[in-house]
Order: C-alpha cells, then sequence, then structure tokens
C-alpha cells in the first residue's frame, strides 16, 4: 500500500544540495516510499485464484448445460421420433378407417339399390298378384253365371226329356226306329227300320249333330240328296218340331231306296 503525502517533502526541500563535502548523497535523500507490492502480488494472486476457480466453475457449468442440453436435445429427437411414429400409426389408421368407410358406403349404396330392385319386383309382383287375382275372381263369376246357366239349362233338359220320353216312346214305335249313340257327346245316330217289304229287314240310318242350336246331319245311310236334306234342316230348325222331322226322314230314306 502506498504511503501517505508527507508536507514536509515539498519542492523546495527537494531542491539539490549544497554541493560540499559534508552534504549528503541525492540517493540518500531521496524519500523512503513503500508502494505495498507484496500486498498488491497476495491481491493479485487472490484474484487470479478467484477468477481461475470462476473459469472452472464457469468451464464446469457450461459443460454441465452442453451435456443437459444434448440429453435434451435426444429426448427432444426421440420424442419427435415417437410422435412421428404415432403420426404414421394414425395415417395409417385413417387411411384404414377411410377405407372402411368407402367400402361401407359402397356396400350400403349396393345394399339400396338390391333394397330397390326388390321394392320394385316385390311392387311388379304384388301389382301381378292383384290382377291375377282380378282375373280369377273374373273367371270364377264367368264359370259361376256358366255353371248356373248349365244348371238352367239341365234342369230345362231334365224337364224337357221328363215330357219328351212319352213322345220318344211313341215315334219310336211309329215309325220302327232306335236311337243309338255315335261315339261323340253331341251326335246322336237315328236307324230306320222295316222301310221296304221285299227288304223287311233293311235299315237306314242318319247322324244328327247337336253342338248348336241348329241341328245339323252329318252322315247318312243310304246317302240323301243334299237339297232335299237341307230343307228338311231348314223345316226343323225353324219350327222345332222335331217329331214331324223324324217323320219327313224316313219318308225320305223310303224315297231314296226306292
Amino acid at each position: 500500500m502506498l504511503s501517505s503525502f508527507d508536507p514536509s517533502l515539498s519542492a523546495s526541500g527537494m531542491r539539490p544540495p549544497l554541493t560540499s563535502a559534508y552534504a549528503p548523497s541525492m540517493a540518500e535523500s531521496l524519500p523512503n516510499i513503500n508502494f505495498g507490492f507484496e500486498d498488491l502480488r497476495n491481491r493479485m494472486a487472490q484474484f487470479t485464484a478467484r477468477f481461475d476457480a470462476f473459469i472452472e466453475r464457469g468451464r464446469k457449468q457450461v459443460l454441465e448445460e452442453r451435456n443437459q442440453f444434448r440429453i435434451n436435445l435426444a429426448e427432444l429427437q426421440e420424442d419427435q421420433r415417437m410422435k412421428q411414429r404415432d403420426i404414421e400409426i394414425i395415417n395409417l389408421k385413417s387411411q384404414t378407417h377411410e377405407q372402411t368407410l368407402q367400402k361401407e358406403a359402397t356396400e350400403a349404396a349396393e345394399m339400396h339399390a338390391a333394397i330397390s330392385s326388390i321394392t320394385l319386383e316385390r311392387d311388379s309382383r304384388l301389382a301381378k298378384r292383384d290382377r291375377v287375382k282380378q282375373q280369377i275372381a273374373e273367371t270364377q263369376k264367368a264359370i259361376n253365371q256358366r255353371l248356373e246357366a248349365q244348371k238352367a239349362h239341365s234342369q230345362n233338359l231334365d224337364a224337357q226329356a221328363r215330357l219328351n220320353i212319352p213322345e220318344l216312346e211313341f215315334w219310336q214305335e211309329y215309325l220302327c226306329l232306335r236311337i243309338e249313340g255315335a261315339g261323340r257327346d253331341d251326335r246322336l245316330k237315328f236307324i230306320y227300320s222295316h222301310l221296304l217289304e221285299k227288304d223287311w229287314e233293311g235299315e237306314a240310318w242318319f247322324e244328327l249333330g247337336t253342338a248348336s242350336r241348329d241341328y245339323d246331319v252329318l252322315h247318312t245311310r243310304p246317302k240323301l240328296d243334299r237339297d232335299a236334306l237341307n230343307r228338311e234342316l231348314d223345316i226343323v230348325n225353324e219350327d222345332r218340331d222335331f217329331g214331324a222331322f223324324l217323320k219327313r226322314m224316313r219318308n225320305l230314306f223310303i224315297k231314296t231306296m226306292k
């Protein structure tokens, strides 16, 4: 440490001494100054030690922070890698889910189309069923009407037959006539005998068609003149007198056979 200033050491006091044999030298006349180098050295050494310690602590702190930064960076990179992997998994699941949705949408559209087709087919079948039912009902009604008409016709035929049986028996005996079937429901065969005295057993016959309201002679034996036969048919179809027709047919056979 520097010594304090001494006022006795003024400029006048520092002027050179008189040259004499007993005068002191200039070096001996200089003041004794203590600059405190040891103290300064100690203080510099302490400062250096503290500075070195500060630098060492700073270096260690920097190293620790750098290591921690590297650790944190590695953790961040690992987290980033894991997150990237999670993102890839999520993207894959999203794509799979989207494909599933598209597939379900396609299946739903196909199902709706199938349902629409089935509905149309069902409606068509229902409409066809209703038409068929209506046709069946109309047909059944027509059948019932025909059955009623046939029943009424059968009743009329039965009543007419009960009335005609005695008359028919009379004509069979009176005209030497017998009636047989001709192999079909709508035909009758009328056979005459005892037509000629010279051939008393000889027979003649004709087949009568009854399919329609008007009678029709289909076959005869012997063969009759067609014009004469048509005239007889016109008469019977007009007056409906079947007994007189049988009598005229016998006479026509006799005339032809003679």
